[in-house]
């Protein structure tokens, strides 16, 4: 990780947790840093957990890990917010905080409910700091299934993966790629309506994207998919929309309305394998319309995105050399046998 980016991250944290993550050499595979008052501070890498002792190095042990205090969890809270939690208060309500750089303070604490919705969180005890990156071509491999025909159009494509597989990682590059063209395969670059909800593939901060979602996209933060997809195409006209981790029924009606305008969609959907979407009402009936053209399917590797497999609409492995294209092809022929 660049020095720059590690400063970016620590300033949000007081002196004494400053002094024990600083000199940490797992920095460049720091994904999360949880902190619960009283319990062990845990890091969570891409190669897996590992607790940070007291002392300031790693430990595998949770009895040696150093005890975060609430003090410690308040200051936090305090830096991410600049003192004015009620200033974020429909973001907080939500669970989550976005800061400066596009990096996320999930929130954990008491919910205060009015007319049976959470209004806000008190007694916060525990936060957890997602690291965020940008990987610049993480989308690369999948472009040439995405686009098809000559020229090049975009396909209607849903992206499929477990958590923590890099699925908003790539919906990112592939919207930024797609927004400004893809020159070497012919493709001079489309607009794009990005529906953000949880302001994760922007990550907007005051409204402004702290990633690259490219020189076409349009973006509405903190938005509800449903409301924002109708939204984009009744007052920007993209030709293509994306959204993140479809899965609501209302979702389903919003993506019918923009397929009927003729918009292209790119949307991500969380599923371990193709057995729980086939158990899941909204994705029988998506498969049911016959429209989605590209399947691909992400596993966790080295790298945000790893392709374990691309289908076609019909369930052909467009992947053969790939992890279990087969296996998907037989999912994906089995939600069409079980759609209404």
């Amino acid at each position: 990780m660049a020095r720059g980016l590690k400063e970016e991250v620590l300033r949000f944290f007081p002196p004494s947790l400053q002094a024990l993550l600083a000199p940490l050499p797992v920095w460049d595979e720091v994904e999360e840093i949880r902190l619960k008052v009283g319990r062990p501070l845990l890091l969570r890498l891409v190669r897996g957990e590992t607790f940070v002792a007291a002392c300031g190095s790693l430990t595998e042990q949770a009895a040696e890990a150093y005890r975060v205090s609430a003090a410690e969890v308040s200051r936090i809270i305090n830096l991410a917010c600049g003192a004015s939690l009620y200033a974020f208060e429909e973001e907080v309500r939500n669970g989550y905080i976005t800061l400066e750089g596009g990096h996320r303070l999930g929130l954990a604490g008491r919910a205060v409910l009015e007319g049976g919705s959470i209004r806000t969180l008190r007694h916060i005890s525990g936060v957890n700091f997602r690291v965020a990156r940008e990987v610049r071509g993480s989308a690369a491999a999948l472009l040439p299934f995405v686009l098809r025909d000559s020229p090049p159009r975009v396909c209607h494509t849903l992206i499929v993966s477990p958590p923590r597989c890099g699925k908003t990682t790539v919906l990112r590059d592939l919207v930024r790629q797609l927004a400004d063209g893809v020159p070497e395969l012919g493709f001079p670059g489309v607009t794009v309506g990005l529906v953000d909800e949880r302001s994760e593939v922007a990550a907007c901060y005051q409204g402004v994207p702290q990633f690259d979602v490219g020189v076409r996209t349009d973006v509405l933060d903190a938005c509800p998919k449903a409301a924002g997809i109708r939204m984009l195409v009744r007052a920007f006209g993209p030709e293509v929309v994306a959204v993140d981790e479809i899965g609501r029924a209302e979702d389903a009606r919003a993506i019918e309305d923009a397929l009927n305008a003729g918009v292209k969609v790119v949307a991500t959907a969380h599923a371990g394998s193709l057995e729980e979407l086939r158990r899941r009402p909204f994705f029988r009936h998506l498969f049911a319309l016959g429209i989605v053209e590209r399947f691909v399917f992400l596993r966790r590797g080295a790298r945000p995105g790893e392709v374990a497999a691309v289908l076609d609409g019909a369930g052909r492995s467009l992947t053969p050399g790939l992890c279990g294209p087969r296996r998907a092809a037989a999912g994906v022929a089995g939600l069409r046998t079980l759609a209404p």
